[in-house]
């Protein structure tokens, strides 16, 4: 029977709940400091420029209508000075490169940054490398190299050292990578990613599927993409980056294609890029059922002030990110809360309305980005790749919107993560600063626990924390008909509906967009081949499938069954 007593209440008398004072505590707290407003104190400090910028930027840190990733919360005003969030490092087909690659990911790793690899220059298993006459162990080899790099130095961090793996999908290697993680605990610091072209996915439209498509091998389509379906359907892996989506895009097409991504898939970065990255919080932004859309350009403006205020201030792990940072200078400026917005204006997120608001609001943000990135341009100089770009006024930044999934961020600012939909309104957080927490959402808490006596209340947290949905409630005294709409969470929403949302935000976002396409236990690997599709005719870069109840360890989850 549920009681109560296993949820956390959100709010405190310090006015941070539970879960954001231990992460605060954990992570972000250095010596001496006692409170968020000192890490506000030391991050504005040192990322300001003048007087005014150190006023702007601790206002809105401590507001928490804007923060930065956590490198920089971590870091800014420290000895270890790293404030960048997203790295991607070439691997070659050499002993000696391989290697350098790993150190560089780990100076990387030690200091909170998210490591992206494209392994597609690794010869196939068993095949002569282009290093000389030595038979290679092939990607998937390489790669659990790397991971256990990682899993060494995450002893050493903050917090957890996380890669993406990607395969170019004409690779002769492609099926062995994308089982490489059939498995659950295999390359547990690794994402996987197939990078897949458009020529690709036209013949999987037109059901072509018996084309050969690697030569070499004789694989056909229908078999790759058989596996893909598979890997997603087993639990969730491989990721899908789509090529030619992703550098029609690509601001500076001189200095080569992008190939690779950070961790997340939202940041497609060219080799030895970094990327400081920025959240605003959209929940802040609605007074009386009204949006403040000049607050909200206001304080885009000053984030990304702030955010390439950071590429000048940061200390870059090796020579190689500096230079090829500072030759493009792009940021990362995204959202969170939306879903929480949503709410606010009493919005379903799977309605038409949130579709338009969310394209909306991410024009909006990046329009301010776009006028302040020019406005630096004129005082400061454009970042140096200009002439050779895409863009035809001066600018100060080649790229400067990504949406970030803002993990522990969002805990610290008490709202919805990125643009994801809730998760449930009742829920288990685990691999948070080491604990296991129970969540109940303060928006659900406040108008329900208003409206209803304790004992129905509780009931319906029982309820909640079980099913994960309030849509198979039958009492319309406890739950109308219009608060089913309203309180849809993650599994309540449809596979189509997640992806119209995060192509909402795409058409306005300069980089990616970091979103779980959540789909119920009941899918079959039809319904997956059908968004796979969809994702990539709406214009998607990339997506991430989750098929509720395909993993044992997730972050977030409900109540665990008692057998």
């Amino acid at each position: 029977m549920f009681t109560g007593e296993e949820i956390f209440v959100w709010e405190t008398e310090e006015g941070l709940d539970f879960l954001a004072s231990e992460t605060l505590k954990v992570r972000y707290l250095r010596e001496k400091e006692k409170d968020w407003e000192d890490v506000c104190e030391r991050v504005a400090k040192a990322i300001a420029v003048t007087e005014e910028e150190y006023v702007d930027f601790k206002d809105l840190m401590i507001r928490k209508i804007f923060l930065p990733s956590s490198p920089t919360l971590m870091n800014a005003g420290t000895e270890f000075g790293q404030l960048a969030a997203c790295f991607v490092i070439p691997v070659e087909d050499k002993v000696e490169e391989i290697f350098n690659s790993i150190k560089t990911a780990a100076l990387i790793q030690k200091t909170g940054g998210g490591t992206g690899f494209n392994f597609s220059k690794i010869c196939s298993d068993g095949s002569l490398s282009s290093c000389g006459d030595d038979v290679t162990s092939g990607p998937v080899a390489v790669m659990k190299l790397f991971n256990q790099a990682t899993e060494v130095v995450k002893q050493f961090g903050r917090r957890r050292g996380a890669n993406m793996g990607i395969l170019e999908i004409s690779h002769n290697d492609i099926l062995s990578f994308i089982r490489a993680k059939h498995v659950e605990g295999e390359l547990s610091n690794f994402n996987l990613s197939v990078m897949v072209p458009d020529a690709f996915m036209e013949l999987v439209e037109a059901n072509k599927v018996s084309e050969v498509w690697n030569r070499q091998t004789g694989v056909t389509v229908g078999c790759i993409f058989s596996e893909i379906l598979d890997g997603i359907w087993r639990n969730g892996e491989p990721g899908i980056l789509f090529y030619d989506r992703i550098n029609r895009d690509n601001f500076t097409p001189a200095l080569g294609d992008i190939s690779a991504t950070n961790p997340c898939g939202e940041e497609p970065l060219l080799p030895f890029e970094a990327c400081n990255l920025g959240s605003i919080n959209l929940s802040l932004f609605v007074t009386d059922g009204k949006i403040n859309w000049d607050l909200l350009r206001e304080v885009a403006g000053k984030a990304t002030r702030f955010l390439d205020n950071g590429i000048d201030k940061n200390i870059y792990p090796v020579p190689e990110i500096e230079a090829a940072t500072k030759m493009t200078r792009k940021l990362g400026l995204g959202v969170m809360g939306f879903h929480d917005m949503l709410l606010k204006l009493g919005l379903p997120y799977d309605s038409q309305e949130a579709f338009k608001l969310a394209e909306k609001v991410m024009e909006q943000v990046t329009s301010a980005s776009i006028r302040e990135s020019r406005k630096l341009a004129s005082e400061k100089g454009a970042f140096p790749e200009y002439e050779d770009s895409m863009w035809e006024l001066p600018m100060r930044n080649a790229a400067l919107t990504a949406v970030a999934p803002t993990g522990t961020i969002s805990i610290l600012a008490g709202c919805s993560a990125g643009i994801e939909p809730v998760f449930s309104w009742v829920y288990r957080r685990t691999h948070t600063v080491g604990r296991e927490f129970m969540l109940v959402h303060p928006f659900f808490k406040t108008h329900f626990k208003s409206k209803l006596p304790e004992a129905d209340y509780n009931w319906l947290l029982e309820h909640v924390y079980k099913y994960g949905t309030l849509q198979n409630m039958e009492n319309p005294k406890l739950v109308s008909k219009e608060e089913k709409q309203l309180f849809r969470s993650a599994l309540d929403i449809d596979w189509k509906a997640h992806i119209d949302m995060q192509a909402a935000f795409q058409r306005h976002c300069h980089a990616g967009i970091s979103k779980t396409i959540n789909m119920p236990g009941s899918a079959v690997k039809e319904d997956i081949k059908q968004t796979l599709i969809y994702a990539w005719k709406q214009g998607l870069k990339g997506l991430t499938i989750y098929r509720t109840g395909s993993r044992q360890h997730v972050v977030l989850s409900l109540q665990k069954s008692q057998n």
